[in-house]
Formats: structure tokens, C-alpha cells, sequence
């Protein structure tokens, strides 16, 4: 019986954690920077060019976050 080594697994977690965490804390800083609530322009107001550049900046962060974690 084959056994399954863990260590790339718990890599894998590991670093989708962090990764996860750097994204919402680059998200907050965003969220503080504009004078607007993003959430609430996109949620209630339905304000599709917000949800567009949001959407774009969650993307560009985690090609960073993804280069940054990978090398």
C-alpha cells in the first residue's frame, strides 16, 4: 500500500490561506482608499463599472499573489 505523502498537500492549504488573506487584506485597503462604499455601489445600487473595476482588481492581486507564492 502506497503512502500519500502530506507535505504537498498541506503546502497546497497553506499557501491558498495566505494567499486568501493577502487578497481580502489588499481588498480592505482598497475599501478604506475610495471615497465610496465598493460593496454597497455593486450589492444595492447595482453599479456595474464599479463591480468591473473591482472584479479587475481582485484578478491583477491574485496574478500577483499567485507569481509572488510561485516564484
Amino acid at each position: 500500500m502506497e503512502l500519500i505523502h502530506a507535505q504537498p498537500i498541506v503546502n497546497s492549504i497553506i499557501y491558498s490561506l495566505l494567499g486568501i488573506i493577502i487578497l481580502l487584506v489588499g481588498y480592505f485597503i482598497i475599501e478604506k482608499l475610495t471615497p465610496e462604499n465598493t460593496w454597497k455601489e455593486v450589492v444595492e445600487k447595482n453599479n456595474v463599472a464599479v463591480a468591473i473595476v473591482l472584479a479587475a482588481f481582485i484578478i491583477g492581486i491574485s496574478m500577483i499573489i499567485n507569481a509572488a507564492i510561485h516564484g
